[in-house]
């Protein structure tokens, strides 16, 4: 009788522990672990994109130049794309990737402060596309960080050789902080999936995103964040600063197509971790978004080859650069929203596009566009930007819109990127928000 006493308070002390410690069990249990293989992929995706400014752009841009300005272009994109990070980890991120309202971001990530504790050696995470699979904050800061700096120094193709380096620097840390920050937040900032819960409470929850996510923007990889923003700025600088000294009277041919032909070469091996790594997993959607990459930069080569060869009786191997080009710049937006006819057509009809664009559309606008940032990047990115939106079929979020009589959303907000407290596709498609493709739900 005594031992089956003891035996009972036993288990009545045991089950008040089990209470005491079931929510702290709950809580660990609810928290997922960033993915080694995810994490590994990001990791190689930012160094890919590294290797795109630092020398890919550096040696593309500075082979077009003239012999004496190479120097001079290579420094402005190497110290340019230094600022731009340094900027973007003590600003730049808080201001693109923290809710704020639907234009800018807001100060919580100042100098990154937050993303992990060197007392507790806590790292705080960043959400994928995916319901509970994070990913560390860190790894997503400095992949966001590569895209922001390249994007300030595609610009500066646009104003080669007539610019003080001081002047370069006050430009780049000018526009930075109030272009490309507020459009990267505006186009990806998102609250994520996880903090859609309830169907009814969808809209309240996406009314905190930017405010291009909210009209529905599709922009996989940086279409428009990235392409048609530096573009754009490219040839606005081009017009307030005018034409070179010389422009027409003398002869401005490229000095090495040698050093052109690798740095494409170098930005076309990069681009992989561009527009896959932006799956920000590595899984299904990053292998649509590689193949995608490839195929369509491919085509691009041959239809700018071909319309060249056609227009002007003979190929050139600043043709083929230019085309690679055009076609990861077409590519980007619809990497992860196309099947693969839709990297086909892109491809294809983007060189033609982009040809027409740095030949009959420069000599309209009369702009010295120095290195044709306008017409490759601003004219390729919007039309890969229009031919995502044809090629991106959201059946799911279509028959919703007929069911309920409402037009369909902008095919997917999927691609938006993002945020810094949230976590991207869902367990199950019954918890999304309304507009989420059925093709995107977690198995």
């Amino acid at each position: 009788m005594p031992t089956a006493a003891r035996f009972a308070r036993a288990s009545s002390r045991l089950a008040a522990l089990f209470a005491l410690l079931a929510p702290a069990l709950a809580c660990a249990a609810d928290a997922p672990a960033p993915n080694k293989g995810d994490t590994a992929w990001m990791l190689t995706s930012t160094a890919l994109v590294l290797l795109m400014s630092v020398p890919a752009l550096g040696l593309f841009y500075g082979g077009l130049v003239r012999t004496k300005n190479m120097l001079s272009v290579l420094v402005q994109v190497f110290v340019g794309f230094s600022l731009v990070t340094v900027l973007w980890c003590i600003y730049g991120y808080s201001l693109a990737f923290t809710e704020g309202n639907s234009v800018i971001g807001g100060f919580s990530r100042l100098f990154l402060r937050g993303t992990f504790d060197p007392v507790t050696q806590n790292f705080s995470l960043a959400s994928t596309f995916s319901r509970n699979t994070p990913l560390y904050e860190l790894v997503y800061v400095a992949f966001q960080g590569t895209f922001a700096a390249i994007t300030c120094c595609l610009i500066l193709g646009s104003v080669v050789e007539r610019m003080k380096f001081s002047a370069v620097l006050l430009f780049l840390f000018i526009w930075f902080t109030c272009s490309y920050c507020p459009i990267a937040h505006m186009v990806w900032y998102w609250p994520g999936p996880d903090a859609y819960t309830q169907t009814a409470h969808a809209a309240e929850v996406s009314a905190t995103g930017g405010l291009i996510w909210r009209w529905g923007a599709l922009d996989f990889a940086g279409g428009t964040v990235v392409h048609i923003n530096a573009g754009v700025a490219g040839l606005v600088g081009a017009f307030v600063l005018g034409k070179r000294v010389g422009f027409g009277r003398e002869p401005m041919a490229p000095h090495s197509l040698t050093m052109t032909m690798i740095g494409a070469s170098l930005l076309w091996f990069g681009w992989f971790g561009f527009n896959a790594g932006s799956a920000l997993e590595a899984n299904g959607s990053a292998a649509l978004a590689f193949m995608n990459t490839y195929l369509a930069t491919a085509c691009a080569v041959l239809s700018w080859t071909a319309g060249e060869w056609v227009a002007k009786g003979k190929p050139s191997m600043l043709g083929a650069a230019s085309g690679a080009v055009a076609g990861l710049v077409a590519i980007t937006p619809a990497a992860g929203n196309v099947g693969i006819p839709g990297a086909f057509a892109i491809g294809l009809g983007v060189g033609l596009v982009c040809l027409w664009g740095v030949t009959g559309l420069k000599r309209l606008i009369r702009a010295d566009d120095s290195l044709d940032v306008f017409g490759v990047h601003a004219i390729g990115g919007i039309f890969g930007a229009l031919m995502t939106g044809i090629f991106n079929a959201p059946a799911r979020s279509a028959a919703r819109a007929r069911s309920t009589g409402r037009r369909a959303p902008s095919a997917t907000r999927e691609s938006a990127r993002s945020s810094s407290f949230s976590s991207r596709p869902f367990a199950s498609c019954s918890r999304g928000p309304p507009w989420w493709p059925t093709w995107r739900c977690a198995s």
